[in-house]
């Protein structure tokens, strides 16, 4: 809540009131979903209306990757032009999705409808995130395995599913350590700094586009593959009853 009940709450109460993340999520979207928050409030938005608005932006511009691409790999539109602009509204949106949030706790509009939509907007916007990364590598490298583009598609939601458990308690962190040193390393998951990866290489370097879906193949493969790990041993150190 603002500090001084009587007047207006300003951009630094809502950043107070974030729900945390990765070092770039913290240090960018944070910050710029608090004065989005602001906003947001000096409008009379409703928390649920900034999630959607984040869903619509964040979808708009990857249906336009999606449609772009195959013009994009045979020079009639340039990858320059279309992968900043996903740079630009990817993080505009992400920073909204820190945003509603923030809104919400200091408004005290809260509420489990609220949680479920900003859960499921989420789902929806990086689902259309995957497949516009997947199809600007299968436009620029028309042989790239349909079995790479699934394995691609189904280990990023380890990102996202992983996340919500942390958020409702469940603690997805190897590595608990806030340190900048682990927060530099934790940037392969961190959605704000990989939606800044991602649209960099399309903008100038699309024809590697393959080799992003391998990247984040391989790290969200092992990432699952060593929280499974983590999990079965906990439990079976766990009293058993």
């Amino acid at each position: 809540m603002p500090s001084d009940p009587a007047s207006k709450p300003t951009a630094a109460d809502f950043l107070a009131l974030n729900r945390r993340g990765g070092l770039f999520t913290m240090i960018v979207n944070q910050r710029i979903g608090s004065y989005c928050a602001l906003a947001a409030h000096r409008l009379g938005l409703a928390p649920t209306m900034v999630t959607l608005i984040n869903l619509v932006c964040g979808i708009a511009v990857s249906v336009a990757l999606i449609l772009a691409a195959p013009a994009m790999a045979d020079g009639r539109v340039s990858p320059v032009l279309m992968g900043l602009l996903a740079l630009v509204v990817w993080q505009f949106a992400y920073s909204l999705d820190c945003a509603d949030g923030q809104l919400a706790r200091v408004t005290g509009r809260t509420s489990p409808a609220g949680a479920k939509v900003d859960i499921l907007a989420d789902i929806a916007q990086q689902t259309a995130v995957t497949a516009a990364t997947a199809a600007v590598a299968m436009a620029f490298e028309p042989k790239t395995p349909t079995w790479l583009v699934a394995a691609f598609a189904g280990l990023w939601m380890t990102n996202l599913v992983t996340s919500v458990m942390g958020k409702d308690g469940g603690g997805d962190s190897l590595v608990a350590s806030e340190s900048v040193v682990v927060g530099v390393v934790k940037l392969i998951r961190d959605y704000g700094a990989i939606v800044v990866f991602i649209p960099v290489v399309i903008a100038f370097f699309p024809q590697w586009t393959i080799w992003v879906l391998a990247l984040f193949t391989f790290v969200n493969g092992g990432f699952l593959a060593a929280l499974i790990a983590k999990t079965a041993l906990d439990s079976l150190k766990a009293p058993q009853t």
